[in-house]
């Protein structure tokens, strides 16, 4: 079996793919990629499943080799990408050969970046997944040395680029009325969608802490409010009125109030606000959340089709003999020196 080596890795690093589906009751998170979407983009730019597993990446990346030549595609938080000091494009496909070093990192915007390899990373299944999850200490943790066996590749073509909308600087979220909204006062309701709020440096893949100006944000008799299920895009406000949005591996029941839950379609963008960004919220109905929501299955269709092939400089490939550049046969007479 091919495997990808780990040369140096930043923290936060984890093995992660859609995650693991119900086991809510019995108080396991989904889990899975934190920008789910970045996992898409690595399945359509390879031509593979998007329940194969990557590499989640934060902030710091890492550094890695392989030991067969191995397709991958870079997705997610863009990082300044190399392979043997050579930059590399984001949110493309390459090949790794065997002897070269891919370098990652740091993060440019964005906190969540991802690694996808060709047959995905093939560790161990845990209750149906391979998906770390950090808080539970499920998955194997991620250090120098460490290997990590890779899936077989049914191969594909490489060299290929996504255009992807910047979901990586924050801005505009979209919510829908949550169990707890109708418990806020009128005028609180509307601060919070009047006020521009600032990502915390607290944050992980539980959550994310909100800053804001102005008074703290709190319901009637919050204290007296039941534990409840609580699923990733919830937002919380804590007992001093701060809000925190839930994402993967958030805790399974919980009892602050919840002003509203995120649009699935929007999760990614407040998941990849860095610290500082500025998010700011709007509550809209079932029907403008039902018009705007896309299955992952319709996203995945679309990003195929967005597929292009990368277009490189000649003048910058220093392996330009390696490629194919002109193909083709001659029809007509043999030569004989008469031009006539």
């Amino acid at each position: 079996m091919t495997k990808l080596t780990v040369h140096k890795i930043g923290p936060g690093a984890s093995v992660q793919d859609l995650g693991r589906r119900g086991w809510l009751s019995q108080g396991l998170s989904r889990g899975g990629a934190a920008d789910r979407l970045a996992l898409l983009e690595g399945a359509a730019l390879l031509e593979q499943s998007p329940d194969l597993a990557a590499l989640e990446l934060s902030a710091m990346g890492g550094s890695f080799t392989v030991d067969a030549p191995t397709r991958i595609a870079l997705t997610g938080a863009p990082m300044r990408a190399s392979l043997d000091g050579e930059p590399l494009r984001w949110s493309a496909s390459h090949l790794v050969k065997p002897g070269q070093t891919l370098a990652l990192g740091p993060a440019t915007s964005g906190v969540w970046s991802y690694l996808s390899v060709g047959g995905g990373i093939d560790t161990a299944p845990i209750l149906g997944s391979r998906a770390a999850h950090l808080a539970l200490g499920l998955g194997p943790k991620l250090e120098t040395g460490t290997e990590l066996p890779m899936g077989k590749d049914k191969g594909g073509p490489v060299e290929q680029i996504l255009e992807v909308s910047d979901r990586f600087k924050g801005g505009d979220i979209r919510i829908l009325p949550s169990t707890h909204t109708a418990l806020f006062a009128r005028e609180d309701l509307e601060r919070f969608t009047e006020t521009t709020f600032t990502r915390d440096q607290r944050g992980n893949r539980q959550g994310v802490r909100l800053k804001h100006d102005g008074a703290p944000f709190a319901t009637r008799d919050q204290l007296g409010l039941v534990s409840e299920v609580i699923v990733p895009g919830d937002i919380q406000m804590t007992g001093e009125g701060t809000p925190y949005i839930l994402l993967p591996e958030c805790q399974t029941t919980g009892g602050y109030p919840r002003i509203g839950s995120v649009l699935p379609v929007d999760l990614p963008k407040a998941a990849q606000a860095a610290p500082g960004a500025k998010l700011r919220f709007a509550f809209v109905d079932r029907d403008a959340a039902l018009a705007a929501h896309q299955s992952e299955d319709a996203q995945l269709t679309a990003l195929k089709k967005a597929v292009r092939p990368l277009v490189r400089d000649p003048a910058k490939m220093r392996d330009l003999l390696s490629y194919q550049l002109i193909s083709g046969v001659t029809a007509g007479r043999p030569e004989t020196g008469d031009t006539q």
